[in-house]
């Protein structure tokens, strides 16, 4: 599933206020820290996560690879800071806007 513009921009605004869950350092990505992101993405859908400064790793790749890995999307990367989006498989808690209008689509 890929987001729309609209749906980033929607994404983007619920994830303002939000607090880093989970913090990278100078371990980098590792299996841990994948694990880490992907029980926070099922219990919270959205996450915010920190790069921090001593992370060996590069912004972009790290967003790639965890994205990659946990079927997630990249609704943000800004500066050191990435805000992961994937939805619920059963109790999703987040409406995405349009996403009403594929749903009819498939149902016609």
């Amino acid at each position: 599933m890929s987001l729309t513009g609209k749906q980033r921009r929607h994404l983007r605004a619920l994830g303002h206020h939000l607090n880093p869950l989970v913090q990278l350092g100078k371990g980098g990505l590792t299996e841990s820290v994948t694990s880490a992101v992907g029980e926070a993405l099922e219990q919270h859908e959205l996450i915010k996560i920190r790069i921090g400064t001593e992370c060996p790793d590069d912004r972009e790749d790290v967003a790639e690879n965890l994205a990659g890995a946990l079927k997630a999307e990249v609704a943000q990367t800004m500066g050191r800071t990435i805000l992961l989006y994937r939805r619920h498989p059963k109790e999703p808690k987040i409406t995405l806007p349009g996403a009403e209008k594929v749903k009819a689509k498939k149902s016609a």
